[in-house]
């Protein structure tokens, strides 16, 4: 083990983008207690804010609602203050969101083969995009799509199967580059 368990504590916000079922949630949490950190899910925030599930706004209002409550929520989030922030898989996507995380914010991408998410996913039935689908096809097209954006992140940590910790470790490395 490296003598120093951690990197010098972060001054700015850390926000983990990268498709569904990469662990942005599960990994963003130990990273949050690894470094001693506030944790924030963006899309717990969205649904206390709206005072719906995502699935409900996504279904009663649209994608397009659903994500310019998702930029505003996010704008709240990032406030200056050091904490781990999971944002949804599609908020990076949206020009303003991105352009608040990648100037206000460390990003990271947590990337996965959509094989791997496609398997994670599968375990529950929560996901609007997913909804009556194929996982591996969904995700392999969402991929192709997002992928070159999620690329703009100035670290790439990949989360391969193994334990959390595992992605957690390679996360804590990253920042210390």
């Amino acid at each position: 083990m490296n003598a120093h368990p951690y990197p010098a504590h972060p001054s700015r916000p850390i926000v983990l983008i990268g498709l569904m079922g990469v662990g942005k949630t599960t990994v963003g949490r130990r990273l949050a207690q690894r470094l001693h950190l506030p944790f924030v899910d963006a899309d717990h925030e969205i649904e206390e804010a709206a005072g719906m599930t995502i699935a409900e706004i996504f279904e009663r209002f649209g994608e397009d609602h659903f994500r310019d409550g998702e930029r505003r929520v996010i704008a709240r989030l990032i406030d200056g203050r050091p904490k781990v922030i999971a944002t949804g898989g599609g908020a990076f996507l949206n020009a303003e969101t991105r352009a608040l995380i990648l100037d206000q914010s460390t990003a990271i991408w947590l990337d996965a083969a959509p094989h791997v998410l496609a398997e994670r996913v599968s375990k529950r039935d929560h996901r609007p995009l997913l909804r009556g689908k194929d996982p591996l096809k969904v995700l392999t097209e969402l991929a192709a799509v997002r992928n070159p954006v999620y690329a703009l992140a100035p670290i790439h940590v990949v989360s391969k199967s193994a334990p959390h910790d595992a992605t957690v470790n390679a996360i804590v490395e990253a920042l210390r580059q």
